[in-house]
């Protein structure tokens, strides 16, 4: 989920430069956003990402621009297994 969700920002990025003539900057979240995501993403691939009880960073950032995020349920499933973990014993079948 998480690699999936750096390839969504990425895109959202790609998307919003081609666009640029419209816009006269890209969104003042999108790099805090990228940079909170490539984060988690970076400590899962070295091995040093820890669940936890608390959101992760980005996501009071990402709520916040909920409307303009198009693959907020990702992110939001994404804190909710960081919150909870991941069942791997399949006890809830």
């Amino acid at each position: 989920m998480v690699k999936q969700a750096v390839f969504e920002i990425a895109d959202l990025r790609d998307c919003l430069e081609y666009e640029m003539e419209d816009l006269q900057r890209l969104p003042d979240f999108l790099d805090p956003l990228q940079e909170g995501i490539q984060q988690v993403y970076d400590a899962m691939c070295a091995g040093s990402y820890h669940f936890g009880r608390e959101d992760l960073a980005f996501m009071d950032l990402a709520l916040e621009h909920a409307d303009d995020i198009p693959f907020l349920f990702l992110l939001k499933r994404i804190n909710e297994t960081h919150r909870r973990g991941i069942d791997v014993d399949g006890e809830d079948e």
